[in-house]
């Protein structure tokens, strides 16, 4: 399937990220103090159960981690075979004991709830997934925090430089449908969602609080 997919392309995904997952980390560190920003907007407290969507090489874990405490409980999953060994040598390597790694694709995950806090961190193919959305928000309480980052296209008026936006998203997701608005198909389950632009205009950080399962 072809890169202009207006759906999501889990077999494409595992290609990828097959191919990026022993660099992903040295790829992924110019914006690591996005991914700290993004898990800020999340207010988590010691005891909480939060899931790291698509959680990858498991980078936002110590964060997480640290924030819920031996109490709590980070929930890691991500359909990657090859990402997913990565993480679980960082958790045994860092003695997390508060984290669950689990492999499964978002839109039929087994996800243990209830979730006190969402993290969806690059994740553009799972927000593009009204299948896996569902799943996650069924098992987070009602007022759960969501924070969620990603890539976007600029404004109309810059829309010949989305290339450069493209250009930088080929290698991390299989559609670029939606990248007006990535966050377009969550707003149903969310309240007052908030964001801002970062990175110029190309990416964008967002929160928001679950909506009573009754308001969906």
């Amino acid at each position: 399937m072809s890169q202009s997919s207006v759906t999501p392309d889990q077999d494409r995904a595992l290609a990828l990220y097959r191919q990026h997952a022993d660099n992903y980390d040295d790829s992924a560190r110019r914006t690591m103090r996005m991914r700290q920003q993004t898990i800020e907007k999340l207010a988590l407290r010691p005891g909480d159960r939060v899931l790291d969507v698509a959680c990858g090489t498991g980078l936002s874990f110590p964060l997480l981690s640290d924030l819920v405490g031996p109490r709590g409980q980070v929930v890691g999953i991500d359909i990657s075979p090859e990402m997913l060994d990565l993480a679980r040598q960082r958790v045994a390597q860092t003695g997390m004991h508060n984290v669950q790694v689990l492999q499964s694709a978002l839109d039929v995950a087994e996800i243990p709830g209830p979730l006190d806090a969402v993290l969806l961190n690059f994740t553009h193919d799972v927000m593009r997934s009204p299948a896996a959305l569902q799943r996650i928000f069924a098992a987070t309480r009602p007022a759960a925090r969501v924070a969620i980052a990603g890539m976007k296209y600029l404004p109309w008026w810059l829309a010949p430089a989305n290339f450069i936006v493209r250009a930088k998203a080929r290698p991390y997701m299989t559609t670029f449908e939606g990248l007006e608005q990535p966050w377009n198909l969550a707003l149903p389950y969310l309240d007052d969602f908030e964001w801002y632009s970062t990175f110029m205009g190309i990416c964008y950080i967002g929160w928001a609080r679950v909506k009573p399962i009754e308001r969906w």
